[in-house]
């Protein structure tokens, strides 16, 4: 039976992750989780694609995200409360993001890493990014001990750090690609259900180092030469859903796999 794993969230989009032991799931997902993120000074998101080596920072917020505290890797603090200025809105990806500038000394942190200024950005509502017509999907991610395994052998290496994915959720005990087989499926996980509805296209992020934000190995190649590309010219690899029923999720907690869900339910 697969189990829960490990839990990532990253309150500011790009940093390094932190794995509580519980998360508290709301309609749009885990309230901290990529609550923040970061621009330039031309409104021009930064994220680990561009500046790899913010991972080496820990960020950790509240659920109302009224206050930040960033860990540099010296073990030095900067926290304080969240000062709100100017409204933005930023291009995520093909998604959208909107929120209000952060004042204090957090993006004067972050600079070093980056090598270049900074802003950081607290989005208007949990949840993050928002497609086209304003919804927000999407909200929870999952990977597979044995997809991490298949991908691993693929490579010529013994073990793959999971962490490389950024996936809110991992689970242990499971084949191969079995994720796949719960598309289109509700899986109960603790007292939350999750509704999973489509295969995770996966970018460049996973050839870095989680721990440094290097790229140091080819995952998505690996990816590629295993599985292919899909038809719109997508690595997959893992899936996202919905949140159809919040609750909380705990390491340990067994995945139960419900019946198929309508096609209109999930469409």
């Amino acid at each position: 039976m697969p189990r829960v794993a490990r839990l990532s969230i990253a309150p500011v989009r790009s940093l390094g992750l932190s794995h509580p032991e519980s998360i508290e799931l709301t309609p749009t997902g885990v309230l901290e989780d990529r609550r923040f993120y970061l621009i330039d000074d031309d409104g021009r998101l930064v994220d680990q694609l561009i500046a790899g080596a913010l991972v080496q920072v820990h960020a950790a917020t509240n659920p109302e995200a009224t206050w930040l505290r960033l860990t540099l890797p010296d073990g030095a603090v900067v926290a304080g409360d969240v000062e709100l200025g100017e409204s933005v809105v930023t291009s995520v990806h093909g998604r959208t993001a909107t929120g209000r500038v952060v004042g204090g000394p957090f993006a004067e942190a972050l600079g070093p890493f980056a090598r270049w200024s900074l802003r950081i950005v607290r989005c208007d509502q949990p949840g993050g990014t928002r497609l086209r017509d304003g919804r927000i999907r999407n909200g929870i991610s999952l990977v597979s001990d044995g997809s991490i395994r298949r991908l691993a052998r693929q490579l010529g290496r013994e073990t793959l750090d999971g962490r490389r994915f950024r996936m809110l959720i991992e689970v242990e005990g499971a084949r191969p690609h079995e994720e796949d087989e719960w598309l289109g499926r509700e899986i109960e996980i603790g007292t939350a259900v999750l509704a999973i509805t489509k295969p995770d296209g996966r970018c460049a992020i996973p050839t870095h180092d989680p721990d440094t934000g290097r790229r140091d190995l080819d995952t998505l190649k690996g990816i590629i030469d295993y599985r292919g590309l899909s038809e719109d010219r997508k690595a997959l690899f893992g899936v996202l859903g919905e949140v159809a029923v919040p609750g909380r999720i705990s390491l340990g907690d067994e995945v139960h796999v419900r019946a198929r869900r309508l096609a209109e339910a999930i469409a």
